[in-house]
């Protein structure tokens, strides 16, 4: 089966720290990975990206507070997030993308989970 699993997320004081953790299984996520999230009423939106060669991206409203990484496996990813703000608040969901070339891709996502910073 097709798993991704998000876990870490949870409730913290504005100025506290979380580390997300992402690790996908039963396929690689060969065109990369990423950090997306989504408030509550809001659109599902870009956080953190990472490819194969540890190539990152970040969304500008986290840049210089969150960081994404590798772990051994290279279908396990992290977000550490530090500094964290209200507006942090969503669900954050884990994206594994794959590509074989020949113009066919695609991407499974995971089922989330809840930072809430008060």
């Amino acid at each position: 089966d097709v798993q991704l699993v998000e876990s870490g997320g949870g409730s913290v004081q504005a100025g506290g720290s979380l580390r997300l953790s992402c690790a996908a299984s039963g396929y690689r996520c060969d065109a990369g990975m990423s950090w997306h999230r989504q408030a509550l009423g809001k659109e599902r939106e870009f956080v953190s990206s990472i490819d194969s060669d540890d190539s990152t991206n970040y969304a500008d409203s986290v840049k210089g507070r969150f960081t994404i990484s590798h772990g051994n496996a290279k279908n396990t990813i992290y977000l550490q997030m530090n500094s964290l703000k209200p507006e942090d608040t969503a669900m954050y969901y884990c994206k594994c993308q794959w590509d074989v070339g020949l113009g066919a891709s695609g991407a499974y996502w995971g089922q989330g989970t809840q930072v809430t910073v008060s």
